[in-house]
């Protein structure tokens, strides 16, 4: 599980068999988790986070996307 940011108490990773996949992002903290495309930035699915955390998770995904898509080319090939 490659990480690629640690933000606002948040891991930003992928998971090693996600290769088959478009780009996206996993997000966990707190209990909670996201998976977000990397595309078109937008949440695919979360479970636990409130509304105020997804946006911050979007907005972290946006900022940070050109890194996090390198990292997913570098990673998957």
């Amino acid at each position: 599980m490659p990480t690629v940011l640690r933000k606002y108490g948040l891991r930003f990773h992928f998971y090693s068999g996600d290769g088959h996949e478009p780009p996206h992002i996993h997000v966990d903290g707190n209990g909670c988790e996201a998976k977000v495309w990397l595309d078109a930035v937008r949440l695919a699915k979360a479970k636990g986070f409130n509304q105020k955390d997804i946006t911050r998770i979007l907005e972290t995904v946006e900022e940070h996307r050109h890194q996090m898509m390198e990292a997913w080319h570098e990673y998957f090939g």
